[in-house]
């Protein structure tokens, strides 16, 4: 999302700084995190303060999690995509009843937390102020709405926490600097009896299977002897370690994957393990509030039955494999530019990491669901599809008006949902995905699959946050070819459409932006014709590759030209041109070379004003590299003179105007480099001046990619004797 809002900013302005170290509890007792994590049944709860004059939440206290866990999300910008940021932003509750809803909604907290869990987002206001927010988690059993009496809870607890807040500022009381969150240790019963713990220890030691406990941050608490005799290690070797960190076995991020998912989503979690030379081990991890029992059992290598198989596999996480197909479709996104990159990369990435044969893209414009892109489909189909209205009921357009996700795991579902709808593609299942930016639906993506598919709730969000990812990726690439689009129409407008035609002269123009910015700059040429059988040429350079650059570049050769028609000197013309800039005051210097033609005797003046030189290749094909008398760049010195140089220019000589991207090169001397021009000029035949300018900008481009500086190329060759 963008900045943040000005008709609040004003609302989180304290009026007091930050002072000493104290910490969190100092200002909002431990007691009221924990009791609300408590009363409203959440399992997790993290209280963000805002501090005196900042932009960025501070996790200031938090319950039921790790520290591991908890540490991306300890600084939360108050314009980041986070339901926290949301809440505060928008000064309202964000609730997210599931995993896909949480995917959708917020693709990068799906891909960081692929668990199902829910979440409650509030902001703590208080007189008019914004002091910070509450997030909440429950294990996905709870009740899909919070109830009258946990919102009611949850209020009172944001309105104690802005109180007390508010009486520190206003007492003067030294306020936390939060710089690392403090953990608490979740509610616990008050009615254990301690002879009943210590029995229960006896009770697991006797046990002939495996029993561990680690803490919320994965550590081990306790193991018994049948425990360790089975993963083979001592106890003491373990306890206060994480398994996977000191047993080899278990150094897979898969195991580590599933501890993270059972203390999130607070539901048991399976795995299977083999401990060398080839003994199979069963876990099961039990979560709770205060960390996570396991259960481990001698098992066989052979899959379990069916039943319990998939209740194993309804537990589980998102798989590593479908993370791992995530993290880098995300990271291939980076490297997308424009829409076309995007729609090509997903086509490339989706259909073969996430198991659909077919993927149809779609972007609204102007009222229709556009086809973009497709893979898999016939052209015909998608030529029948494209241009669907936003009125229409088809699911894909129903995608987008709705901005939820459909799947249908047959086409028996398909056909419930849309009576009229027939079996055309060829597909067996399909997954209706909105592409969503900034809480607004602005295409969808279609994937069918041959096959059907039970499509369990992992892979929903998986592939809802791979929806999300795509629309923030294709936002980017649409906004970058619209500046793309205004850059080149700038561009060309500020440059000539065409070079006159001016008898007995051949003339080749090029130009090339950087590789990198806008595709905008300030090279500039011109060819601006005089009395008969004369003309004058001008070429330059302005700083920069923005479009600042740009719009002086088009004063700049408006200026040369308006001195040039008027027969100035080339001489004259800089200084006058040199005035007006200087007058001006961008802030920005240029280079600019101007060269008068006199084709009836084969003679030409020229002037510099700190620009590269001209190259002549003579008829004979020997070159000379002209260089003038240095002058002062434009725009430094209103007083500056420039003289002019004479020299001749025979039918069938070369004159080569340039800017410096054509010869510059890191690690190389400019000299040498204008050296080199002039050789591959002499050994070149110029029969055809668009060939030679093709050549001579390829050999530029071989030598400086990727090129940094703009290219603007002028070759001029007087053919006879008007």
């Amino acid at each position: 999302m963008g900045g943040v809002r000005p008709e609040w900013v004003s609302a989180i302005q304290h009026p007091v700084d930050a002072s000493s170290g104290a910490d969190a509890g100092s200002v909002v007792p431990d007691s009221l995190l924990t009791g609300v994590v408590r009363d409203t049944g959440a399992s997790t709860g993290f209280l963000y303060l805002l501090p005196p004059g900042e932009r960025v939440l501070r996790l200031g206290l938090a319950c039921g999690i790790s520290e591991q866990i908890a540490a991306p999300w300890a600084r939360i910008p108050l314009n980041a995509a986070i339901p926290v940021a949301d809440a505060i932003r928008e000064r309202r509750w964000i609730w997210l009843r599931d995993q896909e809803e949480t995917a959708r909604r917020y693709p990068r907290l799906g891909v960081v937390l692929p668990y199902d869990f829910m979440l409650a987002a509030a902001p703590i206001i208080g007189g008019g102020i914004v002091w910070g927010g509450l997030v909440l988690l429950w294990p996905a059993w709870h009740p899909a709405r919070l109830s009258s009496t946990e919102r009611d809870t949850i209020a009172r607890c944001c309105r104690r926490v802005a109180g007390l807040w508010r009486e520190a500022v206003d007492s003067g009381r030294p306020l936390p600097r939060l710089e690392r969150p403090r953990l608490l240790s979740a509610p616990r019963p008050s009615d254990i009896d301690p002879a009943q713990a210590i029995a229960a220890l006896g009770f697991t030691e006797r046990l002939p299977m495996g029993c561990c406990a680690l803490d919320l941050d994965g550590r081990l608490l306790f193991i018994n002897p049948a425990g360790a005799e089975l993963v083979g290690a001592g106890a003491a070797s373990l306890l206060g370690h994480r398994p996977w960190e000191v047993l080899e076995w278990l150094r897979n991020p898969g195991v580590e994957e599933r501890y993270r998912a059972a203390v999130v989503a607070r539901q048991p979690i399976s795995f299977t393990a083999r401990r060398p030379p080839n003994t199979w081990l069963f876990f099961q991890m039990y979560p709770s509030a205060s960390g996570i029992s396991v259960h481990i059992t001698p098992a066989d290598e052979e899959p379990r039955g069916a039943e319990q198989e998939a209740r194993v596999r309804s537990a589980e996480p998102v798989s590593a494999n479908g993370l791992f197909h995530l993290t880098h479709f995300a990271t291939a996104l980076t490297e997308a530019v424009g829409v076309e990159d995007v729609v090509e990369l997903a086509a490339d990435q989706i259909v073969p990491a996430f198991g659909p044969r077919a993927l149809a893209l779609g972007t609204v414009h102007e009222g229709r669901l556009r086809i973009v892109g497709h893979r898999g489909y016939r052209a015909e189909l998608m030529e029948r599809f494209d241009g669907l209205s936003l009125t229409s009921n088809a699911p894909a357009v129903r995608a987008v008006s709705t901005g939820m996700a459909t799947f249908f795991p047959s086409f028996a579902d398909l056909k419930r949902a849309y009576p009229k709808a027939v079996h055309q593609d060829g597909m067996a299942a399909w997954a209706f995905l909105p592409l969503i930016v900034s809480g607004r639906p602005v295409g969808s993506l279609v994937l069918g699959y041959d096959a059907p598919r039970p499509f369990p709730p992992a892979e929903r969000a998986i592939l809802t946050s791979l929806a999300g990812l795509l629309a923030q990726a294709m936002d980017r690439a649409r906004l970058y070819d619209t500046k793309h689009a205004l850059a080149h129409t700038l561009q060309t407008g500020l440059l000539p459409r065409a070079l006159p035609h001016i008898p007995g002269l051949a003339v080749a123009a090029r130009y090339r932006p950087a590789g990198r910015g806008m595709d905008i700059g300030g090279d500039f040429y011109d060819l601006i014709p005089g009395a008969p059988a004369t003309a004058t040429v001008a070429i330059g350079d302005v700083q920069g590759h923005n479009s600042t650059a740009a719009a002086l570049m088009g004063q700049l050769r408006t200026a040369v030209r308006a001195h040039a028609t008027a027969g100035s000197s080339p001489g004259e013309i800089l200084a006058r041109t040199n005035r007006l800039l200087t007058d001006l005051d961008p802030g920005l210097f240029a280079s600019c070379l101007i060269a008068q033609l006199d084709l009836e005797h084969g003679r030409v003046r020229l002037a510099s004003a700190g620009h590269p030189p001209a190259v002549l290749r003579r008829p004979d094909g020997a070159t000379d590299v002209l260089r003038l008398p240095p002058g002062l760049l434009l725009g430094i010195d209103p007083d500056a003179d420039y003289a002019s140089t004479e020299t001749g220019l025979p039918p069938g000589a070369v004159l080569a105007l340039y800017t410096d991207g054509l010869v510059e090169k890191p690690g190389t001397d400019i000299d040498d480099a204008i050296t080199t021009l002039a050789g591959r000029l002499s050994t070149t035949p110029p029969y055809d001046l668009d060939t030679l300018a093709d050549t001579l900008l390829h050999h530029a481009e071989l030598l400086s990619a990727p090129r940094l500086d703009d290219i603007a190329l002028l070759l001029l060759c007087p053919r006879h004797a008007p």
